[in-house]
């Protein structure tokens, strides 16, 4: 159970942080509005999301944005709970992952009822550059927030999980 309210604790953390950091910059920014962090990587620009990952689905009808955004993540949120439940006993990286993406999924989810929107505020970009020789191309990565981060690490995470897993199952091998 100790282990249990840790990770509920931290979800808890998630999601505090989370909504904390959207409602500052929807008070303090405009629409659009980017404050540079560190000049040719990271701003902080305030942008509204209807959508998913990468604004997918954003311009769907709003019956579909409804069952997509609102209700199958509430469905989702109950597995996962289930899931770092049962995973508790069997694989601390998977119980950090189940956590991690609860935390997150529950902090979108909040932005989704409250506002039909998620506040998203990390840009990270590179300016077309040139080190030692070598000219980096510019670019710029989705606009995202804390709960994404969260939810960011946790699919690392599933990916060590994975192959650690493949690892273990070629040392039972028979030879």
């Amino acid at each position: 159970m100790k282990k249990l309210a840790f990770y509920i604790f931290i979800i808890v953390f998630i999601v505090v942080f989370d909504q904390w950091t959207k409602i500052y910059v929807s008070n303090n920014f405009k629409l659009y509005e980017s404050v540079r962090v560190i000049d040719g990587f990271l701003n902080f620009t305030f942008a509204k999301n209807t959508g998913a990952a990468f604004s997918f689905g954003g311009g769907f009808s709003d019956w579909l944005r409804t069952v997509l955004f609102k209700i199958l993540p509430v469905i989702a949120c109950f597995w996962l709970a289930k899931l770092l439940y049962t995973s508790i006993k069997e694989s601390a990286i998977m119980s950090w992952a189940y956590t991690l993406i609860l935390g997150g999924a529950i902090g979108n989810l909040i932005d989704r009822i409250r506002l039909d929107y998620v506040v998203d505020f990390i840009a990270v970009y590179n300016y077309k550059k040139t080190i030692f020789g070598i000219t980096i191309p510019e670019w710029h990565f989705a606009i995202f927030n804390i709960a994404d981060s969260a939810i960011s690490i946790a699919a690392v995470l599933i990916i060590i999980d994975f192959f650690i897993n493949k690892q273990e199952e070629k040392k039972e091998e028979p030879a």
